[in-house]
């Protein structure tokens, strides 16, 4: 008995406009609808989220320049090390609603309710309605973007983009007009403006997808997607030559480079570097490591994704997700060049691929929140591979694949689960019998009653873990550089714990900006500190209210932004608009907490890893010779492993020889316009 799930063609692909289904409507506006409930419960907890992008966000909020190019402070010192487009949606928010944690979040949260839409819209055209609402719903309880879409890093714009290129594309498969092409290319280009040469991870899958399954002839494809790669290079292009003509000297530093250059942030840094391990200016030493070797950002390897670090965040439906692509393929095996389930299963199965693989060797900076750039293809996947098995279970072969997909995620799921022993203890044993029953079961022909009761032991299977995962995520508060999702099951090395809960950076701001402390450890690093496996740092630092770490005074460090006290914010703002940075201090993070608590502009020497020659001596010497700058705030960050010869070292021992400091609860300032007689 075979069963399909929407009309389809004499090809076996799913008509273009297939009839609706009467339950079609209704369970997606209830998966858009739970899916925004979702992301909202308790979305002020993360405040600030990462103070990083926060003080950008307030920056482009009050100055036209900096929203353009994505400053750290209104005054335009220097930019964040991406470029703007994901500043931007939070930055028109803020103009519109005023500077707190909701105007800047639920833009994020918006978006991951269109990145489920999109999906399942993408998936819906070639496989039909259920296949889209199974890959909508497992995108949105996926850990890590569950975490992401209600954090405000560049990956919630990048994913959503991403997808919008999936969805333009198909849609030229199906009937191979050129303004699908462009569109494909203008949403790949606008994703480079949110992060970079990540976005391009997806353009092999991409264009193989056109290239085999395009319906005119060879020659015509290969012109569209040479028509979709320059629409891909205007999309971004337009913003890198404006930054690259514009005067240097007028414009802010480009963040993350060494030669205030956005090429060389793009091709260095941002780029191969994060590939080679070689990125000029990042907190610790770079090189190749070989496969399984071991750096501060973790092993590389094909069981990357698996590990303590990433396992909780993607890991819960790879297998399936990998199985399905194999199923799918060979049930398409005869198909038509042009059949569109097939090319549908190249774009999944290359994105998922090509991507993991990347973030399996790449030996830079990797951190486990990049792995919702996977989470689209492992839902597609697995939205199509219980379509398709569910439609040919008639098959002894497909039943066989159906089951061991079962066992696969069965064993996935235990071994995520037992790296959280205390997290839910129970949870892991029920999902082991219950897949163990629904393994053997599923090798048999079964009446469509029991099939039913195996699908829906199936789905609670491969879902349980990651909602469980979600659960725990919505009901926590997350900051810091490094956000995951989950409970604790074991960090990444050397830089920070798995959390990045608010604690160690001291404490959480609320949704007007105010502190709290939270109840784990998180990672602020005073004054250079070297951070521990679970993200506090070595030195200065007290035990909160809720038993989390707590800056005395906020001084702030590399991953966790300054807490300042009332008192330091009081001082701060006395006269604070008469100068164009109130205060400057080494590093980006250390310099945000300052600049939201008194939405004046903070200058952050030496960019987020207090690495970039910005600004140089002689430039602050200058400044301070003007009084542009009124204090000057000690500890932070000063490049990589607290370089002493870096230009932000070389600015702290000039202040220090040259000006009387001062302590005010724990944190040491030194007044710019008071030198020492």
């Amino acid at each position: 008995m075979t069963t399909t799930l929407t009309p389809t063609s004499p090809t076996g692909t799913v008509d273009a406009r297939p009839n609706r289904q009467r339950w079609e409507r209704p369970a997606l506006a209830a998966l858009l609808l739970g899916t925004l409930i979702a992301y909202l419960i308790n979305l002020s907890a993360n405040g600030w989220a990462n103070d990083f992008y926060a003080a950008a966000v307030q920056a482009g909020s009050q100055s036209w320049e900096a929203f353009f190019f994505g400053s750290s402070d209104a005054a335009n010192s220097i930019t964040v090390d991406k470029p703007p487009a994901s500043l931007w949606v939070m930055e028109l928010s803020v103009r519109l609603f005023g500077l707190n944690s909701w105007s800047m979040l639920v833009p994020q949260v918006l978006l991951g309710v269109a990145s489920v839409a999109l999906l399942w819209a993408t998936v819906r055209r070639s496989f039909g309605p259920a296949a889209g609402l199974i890959a909508g719903t497992v995108l949105a309880v996926t850990p890590v973007a569950v975490l992401m879409f209600r954090f405000n890093n560049p990956d919630a714009l990048l994913v959503v983009l991403m997808i919008a290129a999936a969805w333009a594309m198909t849609r030229a498969v199906a009937d191979g007009r050129w303004r699908w092409l462009l569109l494909t290319g203008a949403f790949i280009g606008f994703g480079f403006l949110a992060k970079q040469l990540q976005v391009l991870l997806v353009v092999p899958p991409l264009a193989l997808m056109y290239l085999i399954a395009g319906p005119p002839k060879l020659g015509k494809r290969i012109a569209q997607l040479c028509a979709a790669g320059a629409a891909m290079v205007a999309g971004a292009g337009w913003w890198i030559l404006a930054v690259e003509l514009w005067p240097s000297d007028s414009r802010p530093w480009i963040g993350g480079s060494q030669h205030n250059s956005i090429i060389e942030l793009t091709l260095g840094y941002n780029g191969l570097g994060r590939l080679n391990g070689n990125e000029t200016g990042s907190v610790g030493p770079g090189g190749e490591l070989p496969a399984g070797g071991n750096g501060m950002w973790g092993s590389t390897g094909i069981t990357r994704m698996f590990e303590p670090a990433q396992g909780g965040q993607i890991a819960w439906l790879i297998p399936a997700a990998l199985l399905a692509l194999v199923v799918g393929l060979a049930m398409r095996g005869r198909a038509p060049r042009t059949d569109r389930r097939r090319a549908a299963l190249i774009l999944w199965g290359g994105w998922l691929l090509v991507t993991g693989l990347v973030f399996s060797f790449m030996a830079g900076i990797f951190h486990q929140y990049y792995t919702v750039a996977l989470a689209p293809a492992v839902a597609a996947l697995v939205g199509i591979g219980a379509g398709q098995i569910w439609g040919s279970r008639d098959r002894w072969w497909v039943r066989c694949a159906g089951a061991a997909a079962i066992a696969l995620t069965t064993a996935t799921a235990w071994m995520l689960l037992s790296r959280s022993a205390s997290f839910q203890p129970w949870l892991r044993w029920v999902i082991l019998v219950a897949g163990v029953i629904a393994t053997v079961a599923f090798v048999f022909p079964l009446a469509r009653k029991q099939s039913v009761i195996v699908a829906l032991a199936a789905a609670f299977i491969g879902l349980a873990g990651p909602i469980a995962y979600s659960v725990d995520t919505l009901a926590s508060a997350h900051s810091g550089a490094i956000p995951s999702a989950g409970p604790s099951s074991g960090g990444m090395r050397g830089m920070g714990g798995p959390g990045m809960r608010p604690g160690g950076d001291g404490g959480r701001p609320g949704a007007d900006g105010s502190t709290t402390t939270g109840a784990t450890s998180g990672a602020g690093i005073p004054d250079g500190g070297v951070p521990g496996q679970d993200g506090a740092a070595a030195g200065g630092s007290a035990q909160g209210a809720n038993g989390g770490e707590q800056r005395m005074g906020g001084a702030g460090g590399l991953l966790g932004g300054s807490r300042p006290s009332d008192r330091i914010v009081t001082l701060l703002e006395s006269n604070g608009s008469d100068y164009t940075w109130v205060a400057a201090a080494v590093g980006s993070n250390s310099a945000a907490g300052y600049q939201l608590a008194t939405e004046l502009p903070v200058m952050p020497i030496g960019g987020f890893n207090g690495s970039d020659p910005s600004p140089t001596l002689e430039q602050f010497q200058q400044y301070v010779a003007d009084g542009k700058i009124h204090y000057f705030v000690a500890g932070g960050h000063g490049g990589p492993g607290g370089n002493s010869e870096s230009t932000s070292s070389a600015i702290t021992a000039w202040v220090t020889a040259n000006y009387t400091s001062t302590t005010v609860d724990g944190v040491t300032l030194y007044d710019l316009t008071q030198p020492k007689a």
